[in-house]
Order: C-alpha cells, then structure tokens, then sequence
C-alpha cells in the first residue's frame, strides 16, 4: 500500500480502501477469512449454528462485494471503478467453490433437523437452500455441471441482451422526409435513432423514431430466445416446472398460477398510436391543470425537502437525520453528505451516504444500495447498516440552493423509504437485512412513500418559497395530485400488459410463437393500442434480465402501499401509534419472515386478489372537488 493511502480514512471506514489496491487487500481478507467459515460448518452439525455460520459467511463476503457493486457504477475515478469491478468478479468466482462444499458438506439438507428450528431460523436456512439449490448444488455432478454452464450462459446473454437494448438503430436519412432530419443525429449518410422522441410535437418524428428504434434486430431476437430457452432449462434441471415458478418462489404471488384478472373491458383505439400516448397525456396533463415544474421548484429546496422527511420520520418512527463530518477518504466526492439515523430512545441505528448531485460519469439514475447489511454479531452487538442513497439533482446556481421539481421531490422519498427499511430492520441475520426481501415487497416501503409525498398535510410542514418563506398554496398540491391520473388508467393498462408479457416469455417452453407474434397477441389482448408491424418492442424491454418472471413486483408493491396508506394513514399521517405498528409488522423483518404474514400483520386481514385489485383501480379515481374547481 502506498504511503498516502496510510494518512487516508478509507471509503466508508474501510481502512484498506484507502486506494483502488486496497480493494485486493480487503477481498484476500475476506476469501481466507470464509474459508475458515466453510471448514467450520463443514465440521458442524446442521441446525441453528450451521445457519448462524453461513450468515458469518454471507456477511464475509457481501461486505466486499456489496460495496464493490456501488463503487465499479458511480466512484469518479477509474482506477477505483476498475478495481471494484474485478473484486465483483473475483468473489462471484469463489461463491460456486463453496457452493460445491456445501455439496460435500449435505448441510441444511435435513427436513428433520429443519423441523425443530425456530420459525426465524428456519425460513433462514430455507432461504439459503433455496440460494444454493437454484443453483444445482443438490443434483449429482453430471446434471450440476449443466447447470453451472446453464447459469454461466445466462449470465453473459443477460449481459449482452442488456447491451443490446440500448444500441440505437440507423437508417438512411434519404428515407426520411428532409424537415425532420434535424430531431436526428446525422453519421455521413445515416441518421442515428437512439430512442422514441415521445415528448416532440411533431407526430411524424415521434412515428419515425417509433417504427426505426423498435426495428426487429435478429441478432437480439436470437439473444432473447436463447436466453428465455436457457432460463426454463436451468429452472428444470433444479426441479421446476416453469422460470417463472422458480422466481416467484417465496415471494407475496407465490407461484405463477395465482393471478389477477385486471384487464377489464380493453377499448380498440382507432386514432391513437404507441407513439401518441406519451405525448398528448402529457400535453392534457398540462393543459388542464398547468402543471409548470418551474412554479413548483421554489417551494422544494433540498434543505427543505430534507427537513420534512426528518420531522415526518421523527413523529411517525421517533427517528431523526444528524449531519456527521466525513474523515479524509471516508466519501468519494466532496458533495456526498453522511447521515446518522438515531432513534429517541434506542439511539444510533444506522448511516445513510447521500449522493446526491450529478457529475461525469455518474449514472443517471436514482437508487438504494446496501453497502453493509445490519445482523446481530457473535459478541452480541449489532452491525450497523450502511447505505448509499444515489440521486442526479441538478447541481445549485450560485447564491441560490438546490431546487428539486415535484418529480425529484417525490423520488427523494421513495428512495428514502428504501433507506428506512434498511434502518429499522432489525433482523438477526445480514442474508435477510432490510430490503434483502421478495422482489414483490421490497418497493412497498419506498412506494408508500410516495403517498406522504403526496399529502398536503406533509408537503404543507416544509415546502415553502426559498426566497419568501410562502407556504406552497393547498390547490397547487391538489392540482398536482390529480395531474397524476391524468391517462393513468392507461398508464397502468400498459404496465399489466408488461407483466403479462413477462409472464408468458418465462412461462410453459417451448414457446408456440416467436416472442414477437407473442408480443402481438398479448398487445392486442391486454392493450388497447395497436401493434406495429415489423416492429419488436420486446427486444428494447431491458427489465427482462433484472427481473425476469418478477415485472409484476411493481403493481402488486403499489396495491399493498395502497392498502397499507389507506388503511392506516390516510387519516392521519402522522400516526405515532400506525407508525409503530408499520415498523413492528414490515420494516423490521426484512425478508425473515414471510411478505404475506408482513402484510397481514400490517392490515390486520389476509387481503383477496380483489383487495389487490381494487386498491390499484381505487388509485385511479379522481377527485371530486378538486376536478370540479379545475374545470
């Protein structure tokens, strides 16, 4: 290690990463010390110490790689991203050798050793056999090397499927009519079409992009197949019917054969294409509410916004947000903001990294990362969790602070719900810690925060005029609100055709159609806009590698927040004793327990598909009052 590295904090307080080569350091530390956790649970026999041991080495290995994940995407200096990415590399290599130890070892294999465990303990170890057995650890060597091939495969179509959706499309520029040419970038002869164009006036130009972007490409029309083929291999060969059973195992849905009519009566349009929505939703969105982002930015600063989240969280949870100075080399760049989360009578419970402003090379987008999980250590003390809260906010003129739109201001919570489900979760084990839960539960805290987003009674405590101190006016947050349902029920039209969709591609193989005429039956199904010929929108659907079976996570996370903020805020939203109640039942169990018995908990009933679908059309009302004063 070099000399200035020594006088250096380290990232996060790690002191070996005080620079890129310390990433080698920390990720040597880490291998040897798991693999004295495997020769231990090699030598133990299997029960809640066995499960115990596999958390140590879970948290052995995750504190690297976790961190490594946010440092290769969003670390201003390459050397460091570089470093992160090989240390990525290097620990996903050494999970399939102790993957084949456990193998040798048959540990947590006994369902009558699973038997007397602990409820916690339990659904623990069934989490890790779950891990190691998707994996094909349980079949016999002929059958696991087929399946370590089988995930190999996957994992590089995945790769480079995810790579294809974004690759623009060219096309001769003598095709197009000359007066839009301009919308697009010229290469010598070609025009390069690099999305949809969805918010230009222009219908010509929205068609052309429309009809260029989503161009079928065989080359990613091969990848897909083979990869929507490999998925239902893999998902065989460990002993499932369909992928998309083995995805939605334990998770709120289940199994894929539990699903919920909300399609209704889907009405054919004879004027509007795929490429109108966006746009003319957006233009009546406008129009009949004046929604103008610039009218509302002066009532959201950062500090302001920052200030209401602390008060919410204070008389909801009894948790407040305390700026802590940084050591030198604690932070990656000089406007990330450290967080402790303390609690009135339990204290400190966790920090939030907030990265919040964009820079080069930083991703846009806005995201949670657990860098190190919270878990109960042998000593009996806690491991506190550590997240990154990554935003792109506009950087602030100078004299003047940081003014975020409603659509920023509304993000800032969600991500901040996230945040919270890391804290208050106060789980035993780092392998279930916060939002290491379902896929289908994981956005419930971070969408229902969007519902306090959307209150006046908690926009009214802090949105004021950064220069006049004016409160934001109640018919302007009333206005907004309901500017939201403007095509909502559209909007959410689309989104069941999505998850449908996904469900069918990981559904029964072989497939009876290409993906394309698949996608054209289901369109006209479920959609009530038409297909386009020789387009394949699919082939741009990049949610396919991350949540593969999983698309309908977003819906069935929106009912529960729905539920949950109706039933038991939309009252009052600063509920002291519902706030109890919401981290008691959701927030503190992480993915130890099961989502369904969280929600129960949480409603105090088991909710029907109806409840589910009635909580997203009830959503969609409008109201009243408002409406009629608009108009």
């Amino acid at each position: 290690m070099c000399s200035l590295c020594f006088a250096l904090q380290g990232l996060f307080g790690v002191p070996e990463l005080s620079c890129p080569e310390g990433f080698q350091e920390a990720q040597d530390k880490a291998l040897q010390e798991s693999e004295q956790l495997v020769q231990k649970a090699c030598s133990t026999p299997p029960g809640p110490e066995t499960v115990m041991i596999f958390d140590q080495l879970s948290d052995s290995l995750c504190r690297v790689a976790d961190l490594a994940d946010f440092v290769k995407v969003a670390h201003p200096d390459f050397a460091f991203r570089e470093a992160a990415e090989e240390a990525c590399r290097n620990i996903g290599t050494v999970v399939e050798k102790y993957a084949r130890s456990v193998k040798k070892c048959c540990l947590l294999s006994n369902e009558a050793v699973l038997t007397g465990i602990y409820c916690i303990f339990r659904r623990v170890a069934e989490l890790f056999m779950f891990d190691f057995e998707i994996s094909g650890i349980h079949l016999d060597e002929e059958k696991r090397k087929k399946a370590v091939d089988l995930n190999v495969r996957i994992l590089d179509l995945c790769n480079e499927f995810l790579i294809g959706t974004h690759i623009p499309n060219k096309i001769d520029k003598h095709v197009l009519p000359e007066h839009i040419r301009y919308n697009f970038t010229a290469e010598g002869n070609y025009l390069r079409i690099a999305g949809l164009h969805a918010d230009c006036p222009d219908d010509l130009v929205r068609e052309a992009a429309y009809k260029i972007f989503l161009h079928s490409n065989t080359q990613q029309l091969a990848r897909l197949e083979e990869l929507l083929a490999s998925r239902n291999s893999l998902a065989q060969l460990v002993g499932y019917d369909t992928f998309a059973h083995r995805a939605l195992q334990g998770t709120m849905a289940k199994n894929p054969g539990k699903k919920a009519c909300i399609e209704g009566h889907v009405e054919k349009s004879n004027m509007l294409m795929p490429w109108d929505h966006p746009y003319y939703s957006g233009v009546l969105r406008a129009e009949r509410y004046n929604i103008d982002p610039g009218l509302y930015c002066p009532f959201f600063s950062l500090g302001a916004c920052m200030e209401g989240l602390n008060s919410l969280f204070s008389q909801l949870l009894g948790i407040s947000l305390y700026a802590e100075q940084t050591k030198r080399g604690e932070i990656w760049s000089e406007d990330v903001r450290k967080l402790a989360v303390v609690h009135e009578t339990e204290g400190l419970l966790g920090y939030i990294y907030c990265d919040f402003f964009q820079r080069p090379d930083k991703p846009h987008q806005d995201c949670h990362f657990t860098v190190r999980g919270g878990r109960l250590k042998e000593n009996g003390e806690y491991q506190l969790p550590v997240v990154v809260l990554m935003l792109s906010l506009p950087n602030s003129a100078r004299g003047a602070p940081t003014l975020l739109s409603p659509g920023m201001m509304e993000n800032l919570f969600h991500e901040m719900g996230h945040a919270m489900h890391s804290m208050l979760g106060r789980t035993r084990y780092q392998h279930v810690t916060g939002t290491r839960c379902a896929t289908d539960f994981a956005e419930v805290p971070s969408i229902l925060m969007e519902y306090f987003a959307n209150d006046y009674r908690v926009v009214n405590q802090f949105a004021r005029h950064y220069k006049t101190g004016q409160p934001l006016p109640k018919n302007m947050v009333s206005r907004l609100c309901e500017s939201k349902k403007v095509c909502a029920a559209a909007d959410m039209q689309l989104q069941v055709f999505y998850a449908v969709l996904d469900q069918i591609y990981h559904g029964k193989h072989p497939l009876n159609k290409s993906t394309t005429e698949i996608l054209k039956e289901t369109q006209e199904k479920v959609y009530g806009l038409p297909y386009v010929p020789n387009t394949a929108w699919q082939l741009r659907f990049s949610h396919l590698v991350g949540y593969g079976a999983k698309y309908y996570s977003y819906l069935m996370s929106r009912a529960v927040a729905s539920m949950v903020w109706k039933q038991c805020f939309a009252q009052n939203p600063f509920d002291r004793a519902m706030g109890e109640r919401y981290r008691r039942e959701m927030l503190a169990h992480g993915g130890g327990k099961e989502p369904m018995l969280m929600v129960q908990g949480m409603l105090q009933k088991s909710p029907s598909v109806e409840d589910f679908v009635d909580a997203l059309v009830s959503d969609l009302d409008h109201d009243f009052e408002t409406f009629i004063m608009d108009s």
